[in-house]
């Protein structure tokens, strides 16, 4: 099937969409993109007109992150905000077998009814769709790699702050800051200065006045649109602060760390190597080595929690389920589960997507293994799809609370 394809020389004339998923990474990587010469825009829309363009355009047994976002492209280009003949769609691809390799082929066949001129961009390093990308320098990816560390702090602190301020927006206005701050070192090799700058970003967040209370800890895992996203989770996030609850939201590096471990893990298990593989296995140990630095600054500082080192996290998911278990989330999610319910936050909240199958599968299937070898663990899973409604997933999550404050 013949579908337009976007050329680097088209970046200078073309605006690129990228859907709603991770606001506070997503704006530091579009600083970076922009750097670059491409002009990129998140879509931030959560209306009702999203699911029900998702529904126009998607067969409903597809998975409901792919109606999500399927349906949010179309309806910023129905909205008459962009030049259709000027406007690009990004997407990232996995390569697994799941919802991440197939909604750009999905996507494109909505395209074709209404706007046939609208490229989309697969953002893989799976080798899928070459030719049909952004062009992907090593510079480029490493300071994308380092974003990615960066937005996980703010948010991790943005959580750990928020539920305490004394002063409203207070932790708002720092974690803005930092957003627009930390774009211009990745001009040059500043924004490998880790130490320096988490100490900066640890100290305005730590300078923020809050109360000394303790507050329940809600963790949040889960497929990883819905996880992330305020569109796809009905802003869970929001929410659960404003039932006097700190969230805890694991971070995107664990599962880019995740994507590239299961590379390592498939070649031990079936016993092959290629140039995946290697690059794989390097580019673990790289992020490794950062996540370790980022940890060490956090902990050296002493006001703040920091990530789990992914290598105990690995250890984990090995104690419940096999590493080779990496379709969708795979091992990821009671690996997850295990380690907040070791560090103290037992009340987790497992978004499962409609269509998600390898969510439901390994989140259910492993929620007993994990409430058994912590009893205290309070693991209540969570469905969206189209059809529920806000109203119910938050009267689950408040009864899930109740059992929490007894």
């Amino acid at each position: 099937m013949n579908y337009p394809v976007f050329k680097d020389e088209m970046k200078s004339e073309y605006k690129i969409l990228v859907p709603d998923m991770l606001p506070v990474h997503f704006k530091i990587i579009i600083g970076i993109l922009e750097k670059y010469g491409y002009h990129v825009e998140l879509l931030q829309t959560s209306t009702r007109e999203v699911v029900d363009e998702g529904l126009k355009n998607v067969h409903n047994d597809t998975c409901y992150p792919a109606l999500l976002v399927i349906g949010q492209f179309i309806n910023a280009l129905k909205s008459g905000k962009y030049d259709v003949n000027k406007t690009a769609l990004m997407l990232t691809q996995t390569g697994g077998g799941c919802r991440a390799s197939n909604y750009i082929h999905l996507l494109r066949k909505a395209l074709r009814k209404e706007f046939p001129q609208v490229p989309v961009i697969s953002l893989n390093l799976s080798g899928l769709e070459k030719g049909n990308g952004l062009s992907l320098s090593l510079p480029m990816l490493a300071k994308v790699g380092v974003a990615v560390f960066y937005g996980d702090l703010l948010m991790s602190l943005y959580n750990q702050c928020k539920p305490y301020e004394i002063n409203e927006g207070d932790t708002e206005a720092v974690r803005e800051k930092w957003q627009k701050r930390l774009i211009p070192i990745f001009d040059k090799r500043e924004f490998l200065k880790v130490n320096k700058y988490c100490k900066m970003i640890l100290d305005d967040f730590a300078a923020i006045k809050r109360r000394k209370e303790k507050k329940i800890r809600v963790g949040i895992v889960g497929e990883i649109y819905v996880k992330y996203s305020p569109l796809a989770n009905n802003h869970l996030e929001e929410f659960l602060l404003s039932e006097g609850c700190e969230p805890i939201v694991p971070a995107l590096m664990e599962f880019v760390m995740y994507c590239l471990a299961g590379t390592v893990a498939d070649s031990k298990l079936y016993q092959f190597k290629n140039k995946g593989t290697m690059v794989s296995s390097i580019g673990y140990k790289l992020l490794h080595s950062f996540q370790k630095k980022f940890i060490k600054a956090i902990n050296e500082h002493g006001e703040f929690e920091p990530p789990h080192d992914f290598d105990h996290i690995r250890k984990l998911a090995d104690k419940y389920i096999s590493q080779g278990v990496n379709m969708g989330e795979g091992w990821l999610i009671p690996a997850e589960m295990a380690a907040l319910a070791e560090t103290g936050t037992e009340n987790i909240i497992c978004t499962q997507p409609f269509g998600c199958l390898p969510n439901h599968i390994v989140a259910k299937g492993m929620s007993r293994i994990i409430k058994q070898a912590y009893p205290g663990a309070n693991i209540v899973a969570i469905d969206y799809d189209p059809g529920a409604t806000k109203v119910n997933q938050e009267n689950r999550i408040k009864l899930m609370l109740a059992n929490a404050k007894r």
